[in-house]
């Protein structure tokens, strides 16, 4: 049986080696991130936690229709506060940050869907008042009840390294149709890429898999 003054001794380390590998997890693996808005329900729903794939064989490669956390490229999103409350609430909030269970609110952060990557031609809108990509009509069953694929008509083709990207919200989502006039012309950098949305782990009763569903038909 160990001593006491043994387990005195190693709990320190044992402390050290959890943050430690909690850090490579959330450097390399998954990171986790909270839903603030509606811009991409019914998929996501405001106060969502989501698990984000990191790992770089399976995140480096966006595919159309993934859902993706993304830092802001230009400007989309207004200053962030510092992290807020009391001494203890503050530092308790700095160690979750640190362990990847809340993001860094110095670090602004956007979740939406891949409606294009590199090559495609994307418009907005056919006479199905629906998107065509490369010339081919598209299916959205992911777009929020009552919404039409876009009330803003575009005519865009994504350049190498960026992507397009929309919320499933289209009333509610201010995405790339809307920043057209920043310094990457709407489109988001890959380089901006946190990884892809997998699975919804709070709340409980909107746990579940995230898929992907690419908008071609």
């Amino acid at each position: 049986m160990p001593r006491k003054g043994s387990l005195a001794r190693e709990f320190p380390i044992l402390v050290v080696v959890a943050l430690l590998v909690s850090l490579f997890i959330k450097t390399f693996l998954v990171q986790f991130f909270y839903i603030p808005s509606g811009s991409m329900e019914n998929t996501l729903q405001i106060n969502d936690r989501v698990a984000v794939n990191k790992v770089p064989f399976i995140s480096d490669t966006i595919n159309r229709g993934d859902v993706v956390v993304f830092r802001d490229p230009a400007g989309w999103l207004p200053e962030a506060a510092g992290i807020s409350g009391n001494k203890v609430t503050v530092k308790v909030k700095e160690v979750f940050v640190a362990l990847g269970v809340l993001p860094n609110p110095a670090k602004q952060y956007l979740v939406k869907r891949v409606i294009g990557v590199a090559g495609d031609k994307i418009i907005c809108c056919d006479k199905n008042k629906g998107l065509t990509i490369n010339g081919k009509p598209t299916s959205e069953p992911y777009i929020f009840a009552g919404n039409t694929p876009s009330e803003t008509e575009f005519n865009v083709t994504v350049p190498e390294g960026k992507i397009w990207v929309m919320g499933d919200h289209r009333g509610a989502s201010a995405d790339s149709r809307y920043h057209q006039e920043d310094i990457n012309k709407g489109f988001v950098p890959l380089d901006k890429v946190t990884g892809r949305v997998v699975g919804i782990i709070w709340p409980f009763k909107n746990a579940g898999f995230v898929p992907s569903q690419d908008p071609i038909k």
